[in-house]
């Protein structure tokens, strides 16, 4: 349980920097609101993720991994999407805010998950 929301925590975090950084994507809304952002974000990874990697396996492994920023960048499109229905205040412009998105989030959340991840007890 406490892995999970470390990792909520996490993603949560990345997609904050994505949008301070990110000229494309912008948030208009509360704190709490972009906590649920978080929440979507994190479902939509969780679902789509998993089906986008299985079937676009042959061009990932083609374009040595990638094109898994093109997969982030659909999945930061699919939260905008979703976000935009819902009216969280979550918007992205086009694929390349997108893409550039989906390059900090990875980043940024490979970063923090270095840095924050448990020590184990001695």
């Amino acid at each position: 349980m406490r892995g999970h929301v470390l990792r909520f925590v996490i993603n949560a975090l990345a997609l904050c920097i994505a949008v301070w950084l990110v000229p494309g994507l912008s948030y208009t809304g509360t704190p709490a609101g972009f906590a649920l952002l978080a929440v979507v974000f994190g479902l939509v990874n969780m679902v789509l993720r998993p089906l986008l990697m299985i079937l676009t396996c042959p061009l990932v492994v083609l374009t040595l991994g990638l094109f898994v920023l093109v997969i982030n960048a659909v999945l930061l499109l699919a939260t905008g999407a979703l976000s935009r229905h819902l009216g969280l205040g979550f918007s992205v412009s086009g694929f390349g805010s997108a893409l550039l998105g989906g390059i900090i989030v990875s980043i940024a959340s490979t970063l923090l998950a270095i840095t924050i991840r448990e020590r184990p007890a001695r």
